[in-house]
């Protein structure tokens, strides 16, 4: 195993435990996309702009083939796209699953980032993340006096 494949092997913890991380505040507040979801598509998006930028390096100069690892960005934020449609639910007088949507799809990008080497804006970006969920959710709570459904 030389050092490229234990560095891959660490991005993909790195950006697991930043999903889990996110994902256990979800799970407290008893939410149905928590610990495991957020934590796999950390993961699924870590592992799309690994293999993408790769193979881009792989690709890079042979002719007649065009390749632009942002294309996986995008399809990751596509696809998560997808995803958080699917969580969101309108119920009689509100909407449900914005903040899961929004969520994941802030995870994908971490996971992005991660996959990218960008370490420090993927762990900041992961405590924004907790304190926007606990400090501004509180505040909704509380000044608003929304209700935590």
């Amino acid at each position: 195993m030389d050092t490229s494949q234990i560095q891959t092997i660490l991005q993909l913890i790195l950006s697991l435990v930043f999903g889990g991380v996110i994902g256990l505040e979800r799970e407290y507040k008893k939410k149905g996309a928590g610990l495991q979801t957020y934590s796999l598509v950390a993961l699924g998006a870590c592992i799309f702009t690994i293999v993408g930028s790769e193979n881009f390096y792989y690709f890079l100069g042979q002719p007649g083939i065009a390749f632009d690892p942002s294309r996986i960005i995008l399809a990751v934020a596509t696809g998560i796209g997808f995803i958080g449609a699917g969580v969101i639910i309108y119920r009689q007088d509100h909407v449900e699953g914005l903040t899961t949507a929004a969520g994941l799809w802030l995870v994908s990008a971490i996971g992005v980032a991660v996959g990218m080497k960008f370490y420090l804006l993927s762990f900041t970006s992961t405590l924004l993340a907790i304190i926007i969920l606990i400090v501004f959710g509180e505040l909704e709570r509380k000044i608003f006096k929304r209700d935590q459904r």
